[in-house]
């Protein structure tokens, strides 16, 4: 069985497009963290994909770790999927591990838009 993703809210780290190698959303950006043999990463891929094209302006951005290690030591990552929830500035709202179902990747993203 699979545990649910932790949360966490968080507002003390700000992305940039360029720490990130892709434009960010103009509303909101999911970030996920994975490697490459992470099962749980394809289901978030899929989830975050699918809640991102469900909203106007929001973007998902994936990652391997292993291709961007200073920026997974910056965030501490320890493991995948990592999810980070941005908003339109790029200040880290949500911070998750683990794979979210539907409802809590729409209620991150739900964090994200309602702002600090």
């Amino acid at each position: 069985m699979t545990e649910p993703p932790r949360v966490v809210e968080t507002d003390d780290v700000v992305l940039t497009g360029d720490d990130l190698g892709a434009p960010l959303g103009p509303r909101a950006t999911f970030v996920q963290l994975s490697s490459a043999f992470c099962l749980p990463c394809r289901s978030t891929r899929t989830v975050l994909a699918r809640v991102a094209a469900q909203h106007e302006g929001v973007a998902h951005i994936e990652l391997d770790v292993a291709d961007h290690l200073d920026l997974g030591e910056r965030l501490d990552v320890a493991a995948t999927p990592t999810v980070l929830v941005l908003d339109a500035a790029g200040v880290v709202r949500v911070r998750a591990v683990g794979a979210p179902t539907l409802a809590q990747a729409r209620v991150a993203l739900a964090r994200a838009l309602s702002g600090p």
